[in-house]
């Protein structure tokens, strides 16, 4: 853990407009697919602890973009939206994310094989993705209400009766190669950095849908004239888009397991790398480890900003941060599940090396089973309880302390 002390921030009322303000409560939800129901466990013990909070800004990527769109356009407390949300969690299966039946599954890798030995001959069938993702986009269909335009119910309302300021969701441009950060709020001022940039919009299922789009193995989803996939392809900066929309003070949940030193000096497979475990790290490498990235570039800046005059800052602005993490490595927990997934599906997973690593990481991602999801949400919240000072802290501005573990 890496503790600091930075400027004092006035505490001050809760705020009345929906406008984003400087000293508003972000929390920032990343993604992992299925390892997003350890986010739900951390929820339900902050509802639990502080069942009037308003997150006032959310943000969400991939499968965290789920959680944040669901938070945003709950019409109760945040004691009931995370009962709601904990409900849909604990009964979520993988046929209920993307299909597993046989017919599907060997339809979609006949048609892929089809076309890499083709050439790209015009006979070879057109392909996306690896699976068909139509049942989650039916699974999210019953879980938000949606406005004629395909807007998700229930956002707009928050943002006029001043509960929510803004609420972000990110994808990635396969059109342009940029990562695009879609913004529904009030006096929202767009930003642009290197390779991503900010949009506001009117958030509808397909930016969600966009958003949770792994590359390859879920087909891409069409916005507007562009197709998007898995928004964690190009996030550099996991926590800027909460910082630019006003947050002093930050809740992150990442997904990572980072492990203690002597784990990590542990190798993971004996002999030749599977596909598994490569394509595992690449995943937490694209998607996961950014996190730890931009809370070190963050408690840097908190340092220099804390030893400088205001009229040196240029704008700048200490952040309180608690970055929290599985204590577990969930990869290595979601290998004591595989057996209990569609046998095809489980089969096509071995044969990729699902059974040849000791922490499958790309294999947690798929692992829609209540079983496994209740337990992540059940280390979720005893993760949250032994950093419960912490959390405290930083939803109570008096006390000023940046934490990353």
């Amino acid at each position: 853990m890496e503790d600091i002390t930075p400027n004092a921030v006035e505490s001050r009322e809760p705020p009345t407009t929906a406008e984003p303000r400087h000293d508003d409560l972000a929390i920032v939800l990343d993604g992992g697919g299925a390892r997003a129901a350890y986010q739900v466990g951390l929820l339900r013990w902050l509802a639990r602890r502080h069942p009037d909070l308003q997150l006032r800004v959310i943000t969400g990527v991939s499968a965290g973009a789920i959680n944040a769109a669901f938070l945003a356009s709950h019409r109760g407390t945040l004691s009931s939206a995370v009962d709601d949300l904990s409900a849909i969690w604990t009964s979520l299966t993988v046929d209920q994310v993307f299909r597993v039946d046989t017919r599907s599954l060997t339809g979609h890798l006949w048609h892929w094989g089809l076309r890499l030995v083709s050439g790209g001959n015009a006979i070879a069938p057109p392909v996306s993705g690896l699976v068909d993702t139509a049942p989650m986009r039916r699974t999210l269909r019953s879980v938000f209400t949606l406005g004629p335009g395909g807007e998700i119910d229930g956002i707009d309302r928050n943002i006029e009766t001043g509960r929510l300021a803004a609420l972000a969701v990110t994808a990635s441009s396969y059109s342009t190669g940029r990562s695009v950060v879609w913004v529904q709020g009030r006096s929202i001022q767009d930003w642009e950095r290197p390779f991503r940039h900010s949009k506001q919009a009117r958030i509808t299922l397909d930016h969600v849908l966009a958003s949770t789009a792994l590359p390859l193995l879920f087909p891409a989803v069409q916005v507007g004239d562009a197709w998007y996939g898995d928004g964690g392809i190009r996030l550099t900066a996991p926590l800027a888009a909460a910082i630019h929309l006003g947050a002093s003070r930050i809740l992150a949940f990442s997904t990572r397991y980072r492990g203690t030193r002597h784990e990590r000096e542990q190798p993971q497979v004996q002999g030749y790398p599977p596909p598994m475990q490569i394509a595992g790290q690449l995943l937490n490498a694209i998607f996961l480890d950014d996190h730890d990235r931009d809370a070190l570039n963050l408690t840097r800046i908190n340092h220099l900003l804390a030893n400088s005059p205001p009229e040196r800052r240029h704008g700048l602005r200490t952040v309180d941060l608690v970055l929290m993490r599985p204590s577990q490595d969930i990869g290595r927990l979601a290998g004591d599940y595989e057996a209990r997934l569609p046998r095809l599906f489980r089969h096509l997973l071995r044969s990729a090396g699902a059974r040849g690593t000791k922490s499958p990481d790309l294999l947690s991602l798929l692992m829609f089973d209540p079983v496994y999801l209740k337990l992540l949400m059940a280390i979720g919240e005893a993760d949250a309880e032994a950093r419960c000072e912490e959390i405290d802290a930083v939803i109570k501005p008096a006390s000023r302390t940046v934490g990353v573990s």
